[in-house]
């Protein structure tokens, strides 16, 4: 008998050269592919979409060169894995300005990570 995957332990295939999300981030992304392309909504449908995964929208800033094809970035803590445990990920507009993708932090990232789990601590101390 061959074992079986929970959906925590699965990942989606991404394009050459872009991480595998996990599938509660699929869910996640699905949800901003209706994202109508204008700047000033992207907070909105960043927290719309966070909302609708049970997440929670932390901030959006300009990306200044903090990633790749990037306009903006916003910090979202979302569940993940079986327990549910909320995590940083990233929703970045491109610089189009058209679409958003979601990543889980990286090298590049690494430090606005640092700042979003400091800005949660504070939050959390109020």
């Amino acid at each position: 008998m061959l074992p079986t995957q929970t959906a925590a332990d699965t990942a989606i295939s991404a394009p050459a050269g872009e991480p595998a999300l996990p599938l509660e981030l699929l869910e996640l992304e699905l949800s901003l592919d209706g994202f109508s392309g204008e700047e000033a909504g992207f907070a909105d449908a960043v927290r719309m979409a966070a909302d609708r995964v049970g997440g929670d929208f932390l901030f959006e800033l300009p990306a200044s060169g903090l990633a790749d094809d990037c306009r903006r970035i916003a910090a979202l803590r979302v569940p993940q894995g079986e327990d549910g445990a909320l995590t940083v990920v990233f929703a970045l507009l491109d610089t189009e300005g058209s679409a958003i993708r979601v990543e889980n932090p990286d090298e590049t990232t690494k430090d606005l990570k640092r700042f979003a789990d400091a800005f949660v601590d504070v939050l959390q101390r109020i």
